[in-house]
C-alpha cells in the first residue's frame, strides 16, 4: 500500500509534507508510515481517499483496478496540466529573452567602461 501511496504523492507533483497537509494528517505521523516505521492507518487511508476522490478505494486498499476512478478526469487532468506546463515554460522563455537583452546590454556598458578606463590610464601616464 506504501508503494501506492507513494505513486499517488507522485502523480499529483507533492511533497511527502504537501501531502499530508492535503490530506489534513501529521507530518511527522504520515512520514513514519510511508517510511514503514509505521503500519498505514485507516485514518490515513480514509483521509486519503476524502482528500481525492478520484482515487479508487479497491485499487488503494489492494492494488486492483486503476488508480483513477475515471480515465476521462485523467484525461481533462492531464490537459490541463500540459495547458499549465506550456504557460509556465512561455513565461520562463520570456524571462530568459529579458535576462538576455540585459546581459548583452551591460556587456556593452563593461567594454565601454573598459576602453573609457583605459583611456584615462593612457591619458595619466601621457601627462
Amino acid at each position: 500500500m506504501i508503494s501506492r501511496i507513494k505513486e499517488i504523492i507522485t502523480y499529483y507533483s507533492l511533497s511527502n509534507r504537501a501531502f499530508a497537509i492535503k490530506c489534513g494528517l501529521k507530518d511527522n505521523t504520515f512520514i513514519n508510515q510511508l517510511n514503514g516505521v509505521r503500519e498505514v492507518s485507516l485514518n490515513t487511508i480514509n483521509a486519503i481517499l476524502l482528500s481525492f476522490e478520484d482515487i479508487s478505494a479497491e485499487w488503494l486498499l489492494r492494488g486492483k483496478g486503476q488508480m483513477l476512478l475515471s480515465e476521462v478526469n485523467n484525461d481533462a487532468q492531464n490537459i490541463e496540466r500540459v495547458t499549465r506546463l506550456a504557460d509556465t515554460i512561455a513565461n520562463l522563455q520570456g524571462t530568459i529573452n529579458e535576462q538576455m537583452k540585459t546581459i548583452q546590454l551591460l556587456t556593452e556598458d563593461n567594454k565601454k567602461v573598459r576602453g573609457e578606463l583605459a583611456m584615462l590610464k593612457n591619458e595619466r601616464n601621457a601627462g
